[in-house]
């Protein structure tokens, strides 16, 4: 797993994980933790019982959602069975022994921790999320829960980089009608009327204008380091089947 000094704390463990370290194969090869992907099931239960021990947990007790690019954050106090995740891509949690995860690839991955406060968040980002609020939301959450958010550090894990983000005329427009100012996160494809997106960039000046104390973008590309990371976009340009999702988790001890 790949960890980072903005989060180390006495009192909290984080990882971002990578896909090694596994037991699945094929094109989930080795340690796939996404529920929703076509992977065996008890084969995903083993991969998380990995991540779950390497934070110091049982895997019951390493909880990630239904994510679906939405802008809602929920505070999370206990386990939840699988089967029944809620539907939303920011978890926040001032419980000890409760790791929080979200799964990628090729989303951002945003691992939030005021350790003063005994408050930890994770959360999803795609350019919808992202577009939306889910930073934002994020963390109001912690903020309920006694967090200070110039004492919180976050820190952008493994995702897709510009250089491999290449969007449609109607994307961009998305992003500039919010404000125009948002022009400068794209630059010109090689594709006529195209653009390369940098979401990394946009998340790290989003989190500073929301306030966050520490905003550490890791810098780690998901498409171009195939040996460390699943990506969706590698595998649809390969069109694959499937893909596998790599887990980014934090708690508290």
């Amino acid at each position: 797993m790949i960890t980072s000094q903005a989060l180390a704390s006495a009192n909290i463990a984080h990882g971002f994980f990578t896909r090694e370290g596994g037991h699945s194969t094929g094109l989930f090869t080795s340690l796939n933790c996404g529920l929703g992907s076509g992977d065996d099931k008890d084969i995903v239960r083993r991969n998380r019982a990995v991540v779950a021990e390497a934070l110091g947990v049982g895997e019951p007790s390493l909880i990630s959602a239904y994510q679906v690019h939405s802008a809602e954050a929920l505070h999370v106090e206990k386990p939840w069975d699988t089967a029944n995740r809620p539907k939303v891509d920011g978890l926040v949690t001032a419980t000890p022994g409760l790791a929080i995860g979200i799964l990628t690839a090729d989303c951002g991955p945003l691992l939030f921790a005021d350790p003063h406060a005994g408050v930890i968040g994770a959360a999803h980002a795609g350019w919808k999320g992202a577009l939306t609020g889910i930073t934002e939301a994020t963390l109001a959450a912690m903020e309920k829960l006694g967090a200070r958010r110039q004492n919180i550090s976050a820190v952008i894990g493994p995702m897709i980089s510009r250089a491999a983000y290449e969007v449609g005329p109607e994307f961009a427009e998305r992003f500039t009608e919010q404000d125009k100012s948002h022009s400068r996160y794209f630059t010109p494809s090689p594709r006529p009327r195209h653009a390369m997106f940098d979401l990394t960039v946009y998340l790290e000046d989003r989190l500073r204008r929301e306030g966050v104390g520490q905003v550490v973008n890791l810098g780690l590309c998901t498409f171009a380091d195939e040996q460390r990371f699943f990506s969706y976009r590698r595998a649809t340009h390969r069109s694959e089947r499937d893909y596998g999702r790599q887990i980014s988790a934090i708690v508290l001890r």
